[in-house]
């Protein structure tokens, strides 16, 4: 299992990245990611029960007020941007978000627990 630190990878963007997609949003939708696998895989009416969805790129956290990306599978593009230049961005920043210095591998034993925040990871 990996779970990779999208609070310490925003924070090492480049300050222009940073700008570019402060206000961003992207589309998610489970349709998409499923289909990257096989698009067959959803019917349509269990696509009819999970709809998009626009979620921000950068995410603050209410509590300590640090942001963090919101990417992944399911970002299917960027709202009001052509399709091929979001999907470009969304390919960016999951590389950087990605980089081995931001992730953890874990090799689950018997009696391991791990608690995580899904806002940043």
């Amino acid at each position: 299992t990996e779970f990779c630190d999208m609070r310490s990878a925003y924070a090492a963007l480049p300050e222009r990245l940073k700008m570019l997609i402060e206000d961003l949003q992207a589309e998610h939708s489970i349709a998409h990611s499923r289909s990257l696998v096989d698009p067959t895989v959803l019917s349509e009416a269990q696509k009819a029960e999970s709809p998009p969805v626009r979620q921000r790129l950068v995410r603050i956290n209410p509590i300590n007020g640090r942001k963090a990306l919101y990417i992944g599978a399911h970002a299917s593009h960027i709202v009001g941007w052509p399709l091929e230049k979001g999907r470009a961005l969304l390919a960016e920043l999951a590389e950087l978000g990605t980089k081995p210095e931001f992730r953890l591998s874990h090799a689950w034993r018997e009696g391991d627990l791990i608690v995580w925040d899904n806002r940043c990871v």
